[in-house]
């Protein structure tokens, strides 16, 4: 028996190759499906199932394309309701793959379809669990991305408590949780970095499988939630009808263009410019009104969270030889509509003749002494507000990233901005945003806060503790 998993730190997302006796099978697939083909070609082994453990929100999953090339089946927990052929399985409906046997659990709560697999091994032991978004190492799926007309998300954290009690919480302590996602996943609140555990040492550690009333959990599940990021129900959609051919995604975003063709097709389109860049190339030198999203970061969830249109054209600059990666990514997450991007990077958009813009961005010994010495600074904090509240600058104010487009108002176009996040991956993208809606008056602060309060006394900082 083999148990493979196969974890893609960008999106924070867990897939599973299971193996036995020739036989496997894959649980919440990516949208690279060769991946799994690739890996079950070379083992000698046939793909008998695709276990999708709900319709999931954060990601385009590679079942449907995945089944295609493989006639394996589709499987769902009940209440699924997808628009292509697929087994729905009844709760405790057991599948042989090779000589272990995968059980499924129904545990609505997340969404309504949401379903956990449970697998013996070849002697019949019960082994790990696939819990999907139901349960997560130290926290619990969100129980608000799937609200219908007749169902509260108090409703939803209803279900959970039950799902969790009745189907979960009676297992061996013995048995390894296999997630589907990890920390930095928007799909729960305070996700552990670790992307398995055993369920003992969960039952022990982790607030929602504590002994509690229904109303206490309900209460701790549902508080903080900050809205979801807009591309989740695009995302759900996608995945119960069907998504694009992913090489054919691919051929049409590989497109070379040269600087000519590349601006031409951004003032017909209407395309936005991702400059897929790290934030120090990107400052000194860009095409004037393109987005910085670092391809080296959180780069689909940001990309997911800030451009709100999933059917938004866009056009691309990154480093050379990373073109496929940047489509690569985007298509994980439903952003399919890639014109191409710009032949010989900036370097060739310079050589061009071509106009560039610049931010200015300082290091945290710079800023101290602006901090410092200059009065009254403005300085907006883009971290999320959790981190804000841990601790931030005396005079900062908040504005979180993924809000920044609703909050463009509380940003200075009269004083200098001084941006920073935690470590300056966050503020680079949004002091290019800014510089793009006309904000001249812009500085990024390097190494944010992280490296700001090694220079600065701690009589500058406010903290929670």
């Amino acid at each position: 028996m083999k148990v493979e998993q196969i974890y893609t730190g960008c999106l924070a997302q867990g897939a599973y190759y299971i193996e036995s006796d020739g036989e496997a099978a894959i649980i919440d697939p990516l949208r690279e499906t060769n991946t799994y083909i690739n890996k079950a070609q070379r083992n000698g082994a046939t793909i008998k199932y695709i276990f999708e453990t709900h319709f999931h929100a954060d990601f385009v999953s590679g079942h449907v394309e995945l089944s295609q090339k493989t006639n394996a089946p589709i499987v769902y927990g009940p209440n699924a309701n997808p628009a292509f052929e697929s087994i729905i399985a009844t709760d405790g409906q057991v599948f042989e793959v090779g000589k272990i046997r995968i059980k499924v659990l129904h545990t609505p709560g997340h969404t309504m379809e949401s379903s956990c697999y449970l697998l013996f091994d070849e002697h019949g032991k019960e082994y790990c669990i696939f819990t999907g978004d139901t349960l997560f190492i130290g926290d619990v799926g969100r129980p608000d991305l799937a609200q219908k007309s007749d169902l509260t998300v108090e409703d939803l954290a209803g279900y959970l408590y039950d799902s969790l009690r009745n189907q979960i919480l009676p297992l061996p302590d013995h048995i390894i949780v296999y997630p589907a996602h990890g920390a930095g996943s928007a799909c729960g609140k305070n996700m552990s970095k670790e992307t398995f555990d055993s369920l003992g040492h969960q039952k022990q550690v982790n607030y929602a499988l504590q002994e509690q009333s229904k109303e206490d959990f309900i209460n701790a599940v549902t508080d903080g939630l900050t809205p979801p990021p807009y591309y989740f129900p695009k995302n759900v959609q996608l995945n119960k009808t069907g998504s694009a051919n992913l090489e054919t995604v691919m051929e049409s975003g590989l497109q070379a263009l040269s600087p000519e063709a590349f601006e031409a097709a951004a003032n017909e389109t209407g395309a936005i410019i991702l400059d897929t860049r790290q934030a120090a190339d990107f400052k000194d030198a860009f095409i004037p009104n393109s987005i910085n999203i670092g391809l080296k970061g959180d780069f689909a969830p940001w990309v997911g969270t800030l451009i709100t249109d999933i059917q938004q054209p866009i056009l691309f600059v990154a480093e050379a030889g990373l073109e496929t990666e940047v489509i690569t990514r985007l298509s994980r997450v439903g952003y399919d509509n890639i014109l191409g991007y710009l032949a010989g990077g900036i370097k060739g958009w310079k050589e061009a003749g071509k106009e560039t813009d610049s931010i200015e961005s300082i290091t945290p010994q710079e800023f101290r002494n602006i901090y410092i010495e200059g009065g009254d600074v403005t300085v907006k904090d883009v971290r999320k507000s959790s981190e804000y509240e841990t601790e931030h600058l005396v005079n900062a104010d908040n504005i979180p990233l993924a809000y920044i487009s609703e909050n463009m108002e509380e940003f200075s176009k009269h004083d200098t901005n001084y941006i920073h996040c935690a470590g300056g991956y966050r503020s680079m993208i949004a002091a290019s945003i800014l510089k793009s809606r006309g904000f001249d008056n812009v500085v990024n602060v390097e190494g944010g806060i992280g490296a700001i309060k090694q220079e600065l006394p701690t009589s500058e900082l406010v903290s929670a503790n």
